[in-house]
């Protein structure tokens, strides 16, 4: 089953792409999500830029809490996954596909 099939999801993908900057991101996130779903997330992305960092398990469950689970999950998803979370991390390290983006 395609995650993003229905309705709902469609309308989130719309929705996150309609934020114009951190007040509305905020904004929505905190409307949208409960503080522990916020704060869940933030680890997860988290624990993805320490394993691009190559940080081992045990320093990473120590700088984030997150449990062994959690960070092989993360883990999973980081090297198997999508590629959301390169996607993401690259474009906040102000990398693209090419290598540094220019400027930088």
């Amino acid at each position: 089953m395609d995650l993003f099939q229905g309705e709902g999801a469609a309308l989130l993908i719309q929705a996150l792409l309609s934020l114009r900057d951190e007040a509305e991101c905020r904004a929505f996130l905190e409307d949208l999500m409960t503080s522990r779903e916020i704060q869940d997330c933030g680890q997860r992305l988290l624990v993805a830029q320490l394993l691009r960092e190559n940080m081992v398990y045990s320093r990473i469950a120590q700088a984030t809490g997150a449990s062994s689970a959690t960070i092989s999950r993360v883990n999973r998803c980081y090297t198997y996954g999508t590629g959301g979370y390169r996607t993401v991390l690259d474009r906040l390290a102000g990398e693209t596909e090419d290598g540094p983006e220019e400027g930088t």
